[in-house]
């Protein structure tokens, strides 16, 4: 193994939620009049969590988001947690490869809540135990600042510049590149279009895999 630990995003990354969630996101909004299409809002609010996530969605619609909002997205999560979402291809298989003894730790901008159960509904929960990180409940500053990254490897006992981190979006890979860790650009999932490698790339991230056998030789 090149790293001494591997640093996990986890929407987009291990499970297919981005392109079903910017759907629903971008559904709801053309609803209420802001006409939106699921790639822009992937290219817009994909990565972000809390304040940011809300910041970027009113300014997107120049304005307050109704409660509504917020009403529908529950649901769709509550929905998600108890139905399951698929994993991106390959991803599972991936992380039972990896040497049980690795340090790993999951980096995400999603809630424990909805990262613990994901985990479960893959069958995922004993490859990373307590090392399940979330932007918006352990640091301060969530992605796209490199805190949650440095965090996640602080807490494996593993220095930063021995990580392998692996992002699928913009907002991701500017917070993983500004870290210092070895970035590795997946655009595994169905809700990476043409182009979106190439976006990556311009953003910093070392190398781009397209598939989990990439990853693999990209750590090896």
């Amino acid at each position: 193994m090149r790293f001494a630990g591997l640093l996990f995003d986890f929407d987009g990354v291990l499970i297919e939620s981005e392109a079903a969630g910017n759907r629903q996101i971008a559904a709801f909004l053309t609803d209420i009049g802001h006409p939106t299409t699921p790639e822009q809002s992937m290219a817009n609010f994909m990565g972000l969590s809390g304040i940011d996530f809300r910041g970027a969605v009113e300014r997107w619609i120049d304005g307050p988001l109704p409660d509504s909002f917020h009403t529908a997205r529950a649901e769709e999560d509550a929905r998600c947690i108890a139905e399951g979402i698929e994993e991106v291809a390959g991803a599972v298989a991936f992380v039972r490869r990896l040497p049980a003894d690795l340090p790993k730790a999951v980096v995400s901008s999603s809630n424990t809540r909805w990262l613990h159960a994901h985990l479960a509904h893959l069958g995922l929960s004993d490859a990373f135990g307590d090392h399940v990180y979330s932007g918006a409940e352990h640091v301060t500053r969530g992605k796209p600042a490199p805190d949650l990254y440095l965090y996640g490897a602080e807490r494996l006992g593993v220095p930063i510049e021995r990580c392998a981190i692996l992002e699928d979006s913009p907002v991701g890979a500017t917070g993983a590149v500004a870290s210092g860790g070895y970035v590795i650009g997946l655009v595994a999932g169905t809700h990476c279009a043409p182009g979106h490698a190439e976006r990556l790339s311009a953003i910093g991230v070392d190398a781009i895999a397209r598939d989990f056998d990439e990853v693999s030789a990209l750590i090896a």
